[in-house]
């Protein structure tokens, strides 16, 4: 199964084409003349979204508006890039993007990680700590593989991906969520909460307390354990998941402009 979305253009859509892996597809909008030191934003978006969802077009929207270049993708398996969404992993879609990183990123960047998004985004400035002026996580959910696991799939749904390799959970898109074997066991082996990382960034994560899929208690978590960094959390008390309306969005800017050292809208 790959995650569609015929409502992505492909009129802007660019490609990273790797040997022997899914090509993925992207959208970049390059910074404007004058604008040009400013850091790259780079969007994550989360498990089973693609680049058209509203937080990415919204940012990318305010960024350009400014001069800001930013940059939107597809995972494998998600949206308009090759690949079966079943096939995927945190440690593949790390992978994916960390290859469009290294393709597109030549200055500064500060990364923006929506729910799983903010797990891979996390691993990133791990990876590339050099280029990463800032991080922030909208729900980031980093670890979620095994929280899922333990705590919210049932003794049947587990016996199902072990003898199947997979199960199905409801989902807010179309198609159901696919949990598989190798999700779950590379998603160990992706943790980063059971550790300190010793990584100095400034960091500002964005977190609904009305959230059920992601618990506040992950903010806080990160906030411990990159005690080295800069952390600041800003707790929503009528957010949600999502964290999409437009007073949401505001602040989420607002921080991305902090961030990159931008004044002013």
């Amino acid at each position: 199964m790959n995650v569609k979305n015929p409502e992505i253009s492909a009129s802007e859509t660019q490609y990273l084409i790797r040997e022997n892996r899914p090509k993925l597809a992207y959208i970049h909008s390059p910074a404007a003349k004058g604008r040009e030191n400013d850091p790259l934003v780079m969007f994550f978006g989360g498990f089973m979204s693609d680049m058209n969802g509203t937080k990415a077009t919204h940012l990318e929207q305010q960024c350009k508006a400014r001069g800001q270049g930013f940059l939107r993708f597809d995972y494998s398996g998600h949206g308009l890039s090759e690949g079966e969404f079943i096939d995927g992993t945190i440690g593949s879609w790390k992978e994916d993007a960390l290859a469009m990183f290294d393709h597109m990123v030549k200055g500064p960047v500060v990364l923006v990680g929506s729910s799983m998004g903010g797990w891979i985004a996390l691993h990133l400035a791990l990876e590339r700590a050099d280029s990463v002026q800032g991080l922030i996580g909208i729900a980031a959910a980093p670890d979620f593989t095994q929280g899922m696991y333990h705590e919210y799939l049932t003794d049947e749904q587990k016996q199902e991906i072990q003898e199947k390799g997979h199960t199905e959970l409801p989902s807010d898109y179309d198609a159901p969520y696919i949990i598989t074997r190798a999700l779950i066991e590379d998603g160990k082996a992706q943790c980063l909460l059971d550790r300190e990382h010793e990584i100095s960034i400034p960091m500002h994560l964005v977190q609904g307390k009305q959230d059920v899929q992601v618990p506040c208690e992950t903010a806080l978590k990160i906030k411990e354990m990159f005690k080295a960094s800069d952390v600041n959390i800003s707790f929503i008390d009528d957010g949600d998941h999502s964290l999409s309306r437009p007073d949401d969005l505001v602040l989420i800017d607002k921080e991305i402009r902090k961030l990159s050292g931008i004044s002013g809208p």
